[in-house]
């Protein structure tokens, strides 16, 4: 089970800016104050961002906001510990998500050891918890072979990684130009539907190539849409990665195809 370390794009959480101000407005001019949501606003404006997909999330949130993210794996360890103290064989993985640069990896790496050892002493359970990361913005593509010193997994986000990119939000261009770049021979796809190979492809590619240089044994999977898709999934076979995850309605098609890459490939290597 490998699980990912909150990465919430805080609008998606927060009550409505305006919302909350047009409230406290007019709470104010009936001299009814609300203390709790005077707080609450004043927390809202300092956590309000113009572009929340590129700003405070993953990695950056758990640098941020101390504890954060040492809770989390402390809850994890202490799961794995009491199903090993049930007989169970937890197999869990913590996952590290939005990394740009192998600083921000080994700062949360050694909290996260820290927190690992703590458990360990506390429950005699013998914890063996692998810690690795997503790959989702080209920054990490590009240093993947430095980023493999202090990640025992890679999971490319591919859906982040192609907003990234391409440079553009999904939610906002495919109601507004998508539609006309079909038409114009631009897009012969959506790139969220189908993996773009000569662009995110490439920078998957490499950042395999690169990170088991490193590390050989590094294991290396997907996560995202593209996931589910045959043409992807193909691909993602093709370049080396271990699994393919995506949303539970298409995991049917991407067991299939999964299957139909790794039989190809055994084919041509018997040819």
């Amino acid at each position: 089970m490998t699980v990912r370390l909150l990465d919430p794009p805080l609008h998606e959480f927060l009550p409505d800016i305006t919302e909350l101000s047009v409230r406290v407005a007019l709470a104010e001019s009936r001299k009814d104050h609300n203390e709790n949501d005077l707080r609450l606003l004043q927390a809202v404006h300092k956590l309000h961002e113009q572009n929340p997909m590129l700003g405070l999330r993953g990695v950056r949130l758990g640098l941020v906001i101390p504890g954060l993210f040492t809770m989390q794996v402390r809850a994890i360890a202490e799961a794995a510990a009491a199903r090993i103290e049930a007989k169970g064989d937890p197999r869990a993985e913590i996952m590290i998500p939005l990394v740009g640069t192998v600083q921000e990896l080994e700062l949360v790496r050694e909290d996260a050891e820290r927190v690992l050892a703590e458990v360990r002493e506390a429950t005699g359970a013998d914890l063996k918890l692998a810690l690795g990361t997503m790959i989702e913005l080209p920054r990490a593509a590009l240093t993947a072979g430095q980023i493999a010193e202090a990640a025992e997994f890679f999971s490319f986000g591919t859906n982040d990684l192609t907003q990234t990119v391409w440079g553009f939000s999904r939610d906002d261009v495919e109601a507004s130009f998508f539609t006309a770049y079909l038409e114009k021979g631009i897009f012969g796809v959506s790139p969220f539907e189908t993996i773009d190979k000569d662009g995110v492809g490439t920078l998957v590619r490499d950042a395999v190539t690169a990170g088991r240089a490193t590390r050989p044994d590094l294991k290396l999977g997907v996560c995202g849409e593209h996931g589910g898709d045959p043409e992807s999934v193909h691909f993602f076979h093709e370049v080396g990665l271990d699994y393919v995850s995506c949303s539970p309605f298409r995991i049917p098609v991407a067991r299939l195809e999964a299957g139909r890459a790794a039989a190809r490939s055994k084919g041509s290597d018997s040819r």
